[in-house]
């Protein structure tokens, strides 16, 4: 069951996907539609799954779901990720590569490969000061405090120079 993403509870859970690129505001309506769909009808061994999405800066794809209404099973999670590699395939951009880091140079966003993230840091073009994407999140209330943090605020802060 699609709900408003403001009425889901702090608790939520949520997996944030971001695309190695930015969508256009035509592909953004397009994935909405289909993500839309996809919730309205997502399931747990037959019971609703109250959930619900934010599409973010035009890249990072955010899905949530009150678990205290239906905790997800593991066939629910993969009938998620299904989706994002339908729209991988479907709009030619990676979303489910868990190892793009993604940062914020002035307003743009940047996603690198971890090799490249810490050749930044060592070349200081990124710093502790730097604001960086968390997107290994869990809650809506982790996600609305801890995703866009400077990077000596997240776990990105283990490749920092002390």
């Amino acid at each position: 069951m699609l709900v408003n993403y403001e009425s889901l509870d702090d608790a939520a859970r949520v997996w944030v996907y971001q695309s190695s690129r930015e969508f256009s505001d035509n592909e953004i309506e397009e994935i909405e539609s289909k993500i839309e769909v996809f919730l309205s009808n997502w399931r747990r061994h037959g019971d609703d799954l109250k959930a619900s999405f934010k599409i973010k800066y035009k890249q990072f794809i955010v899905i949530a779901v009150d678990e205290a209404h239906n905790e997800v099973s593991g066939c629910s999670i993969d009938a998620s990720v299904n989706l994002m590699k339908q729209l991988e395939k479907e709009f030619s951009t990676d979303l489910t590569n868990k190892l793009n880091i993604s940062f914020k140079d002035n307003a743009n966003i940047n996603i690198v490969s971890m090799a490249d993230f810490q050749k930044y840091i060592k070349q200081e073009k990124i710093t502790s000061n730097t604001v960086v994407f968390n997107n290994m999140v869990t809650t809506k209330s982790d996600f609305e405090k801890n995703w866009e943090v400077t990077a000596d605020k997240s776990w990105h802060k283990r490749f920092l120079v002390s």
